[in-house]
């Protein structure tokens, strides 16, 4: 069963923020549909808050009927009895169980010996502790070193002693594995740290270079993990806007976030993406193709 949430907020992320704490649900188990953006009025006159709606599916267990009486039971009620003339049950003797009547068409169980201490299951298999990654040294004036300097002193001037590690992936193309603690504080909200690492040093690396490198940062696979996350709301909103036949517009993205929204749903029959909005407030809408478009943005199919 669907069910909607609106909330306000002085931003659209408040909004959607206010919304999931009062759920206790995940961004990737709702789907936002913008009903207001934030204004700011004049002198703060004339302003209001964002406004959004928040859908997620929930299950109810049907209620069980009331057992209907028979006639009988309805013509003859049964006698009262006081609690003094009814026969007293015979107590059992102290630390003795009671004896419960057997169920119909279900075996006694003995007790059996070895049910307070069950064997050891020796079929399963051993879990081996994952052996830490080894990165080999980089060659002495190679842009990987260069790569690692740089960011092991942008590290520093942050105050994290994650180490940086240099690897040429591709042709011109490298990535970065920061390891170390906390690392938490260097990837940041959904990212947005370890864009701002990535960016800089793409900065610094093809500053002063000749054939231009593109330079990969990551902490903990996050940007694995970030990209699968993406894939499964990309399937879970495309399905809503199917069955529901509406359009959903999604919480503002970067360009990389876009593109696997993009390349998750464009093979997806009856639905069709675009983007809307100006950075960094730019989100991706989801719509129903089969609608015809009035929006100016969106070309008509």
């Amino acid at each position: 069963m669907e069910k909607s949430l609106i909330t306000t907020g002085k931003t659209i992320d408040l909004a959607i923020s206010a919304a999931l704490e009062e759920l206790h649900k995940d961004r990737t188990e709702v789907s936002v549909e913008v009903l207001e953006n934030p204004k700011s009025g004049f002198l703060g006159f004339g302003s209001c808050p964002a406004k959004v709606k928040v859908t997620y599916e929930t299950e109810e267990e049907p209620s069980a009927p009331p057992a209907a009486l028979s006639s009988a039971s309805r013509s003859k009620p049964k006698p009262f009895v006081l609690k003094s003339q009814q026969p007293e049950a015979p107590k059992a003797a102290p630390g003795s169980r009671p004896d419960r009547p057997a169920r119909p068409g279900r075996p006694e169980r003995a007790d059996h010996p070895d049910r307070a201490n069950p064997p050891e299951r020796t079929d399963l298999p051993e879990r081996v502790p994952a052996e830490p990654k080894v990165y080999a040294p980089v060659e002495p004036g190679s842009t990987e070193e260069r790569i690692e300097v740089f960011i092991k002193g942008l590290l520093e001037h942050m105050g994290s002693d994650a180490v940086p590690h240099a690897v040429k992936t591709e042709e011109d193309v490298y990535s970065v594995e920061l390891v170390g603690e906390n690392l938490g504080m260097l990837i940041g909200h959904r990212g947005d740290t370890l864009d701002a690492i990535q960016h800089l040093t793409n900065y610094a690396v093809n500053r002063d270079a000749t054939k231009r490198a593109r330079v990969n940062v990551d902490a903990e696979s996050y940007r694995l993990k970030r990209e699968e996350s993406l894939q499964r709301l990309a399937e879970k909103v495309a399905g809503k806007v199917v069955r529901y036949r509406r359009n959903i517009m999604l919480e503002p993205m970067n360009a990389y976030e876009r593109h696997v929204i993009h390349a998750a749903l464009q093979d997806t029959p009856d639905v069709t993406t675009y983007s809307t909005g100006t950075e960094p407030n730019r989100r991706i809408v989801v719509a129903y193709s089969r609608f015809k478009s009035t929006d100016p943005a969106r070309p008509a199919k």
